[in-house]
């Protein structure tokens, strides 16, 4: 029997994941059919029951739905119920658990990518909405310090409660060169925003060899990363993040360690077939 896995969102057409994924599944000589599903909060409820038919495989989750699938999901794993949304759901005999990937994920890129274990340093992340939260608090369970700057001081404020001890909003970065990573977590520098050529941070007097990590994958080089690679600063672009959740999610549906590179091949050669946002 083909299984199906899929990704949960409204809108979702512009998703790289049925790329990545298909093409994983496909390495591994699996027989499974991922693809996009586009849910209104309307047909929200029936996506979730489908979910749980033995052809289902599972499925990913993105905006808007994080936090609205929760209460259709029948086991929550501890870290998706810190961060307080789900990202993967497998289905298992008709149960659905539920599971977030995005701040393993992004914590898992820069091990594997740039050989840097954040235990022991000092992370300032901009920005503390959907996104942050979850990687706030992997960083913070990975041993890191962890500042976050928002336009919105209250949200930084309850992300770094939501975190604990291990993080610390604050209204104004300070000095850069205290800090070993600077993450952008934000929309600024994404294509189709009109903010393509803005970025969060000056990085005067940032660290040369310090990281710079951007989650924004389209462009692969936003205009906060060429700051930083101008300013002496090691960077990561946002595909890694987006292609290491989507590789712990495989591994959570099928148990087998997914094929990075492959991975990340199929996504960049189709980055590059779709060319600049219009």
């Amino acid at each position: 029997m083909t299984r199906t896995a899929g990704l949960i969102g409204h809108p979702v057409a512009h998703s790289l994941s049925p790329v990545f994924q298909n093409a994983a599944f496909q390495h591994c000589g699996l027989d499974v059919v991922y693809t996009a599903w586009d849910t209104p909060a309307a047909r929200l409820r029936t996506r979730m029951q489908r979910l749980r038919s033995a052809e289902m495989l599972g499925a990913n989750v993105t905006i808007p739905h994080k936090q609205a699938v929760m209460p259709h999901i029948d086991e929550l794993g501890d870290f998706s119920r810190r961060v307080g949304a789900v990202n993967t759901i497998v289905n298992r005999e008709g149960r659905l658990f539920g599971f977030n990937t995005d701040g393993p994920g992004f914590v898992q890129s820069l091990k594997d990518e740039r050989n840097f274990d954040p235990r022991g340093a000092n992370v300032l992340v901009f920005g503390a909405g959907g996104a942050a939260r979850g990687i706030v608090l992997a960083l913070v369970d990975a041993g890191a310090a962890v500042s976050i700057a928002n336009r919105t001081p209250s949200r930084a404020e309850d992300l770094a409660h939501t975190a604990g001890a291990g993080a610390r909003a604050v209204r104004q970065p300070g000095d850069l060169a205290a800090y070993d990573v600077l993450v952008n977590t934000t929309s600024i520098g994404m294509e189709g925003t009109g903010t393509e050529d803005q970025s969060p941070s000056d990085f005067l007097g940032a660290r040369p060899g310090a990281f710079a990590v951007d989650i924004v994958y389209a462009p692969e080089r936003t205009t906060f990363l060429r700051d930083a690679e101008a300013a002496g600063l090691r960077t990561l672009g946002g595909l890694a993040m987006l292609v290491y959740q989507g590789a712990l999610a495989f591994t959570h549906w099928t148990g087998i360690h997914a094929p990075v590179e492959v991975m990340f091949d199929a996504a960049r050669n189709e980055l590059a077939r779709r060319g600049p946002a219009r």
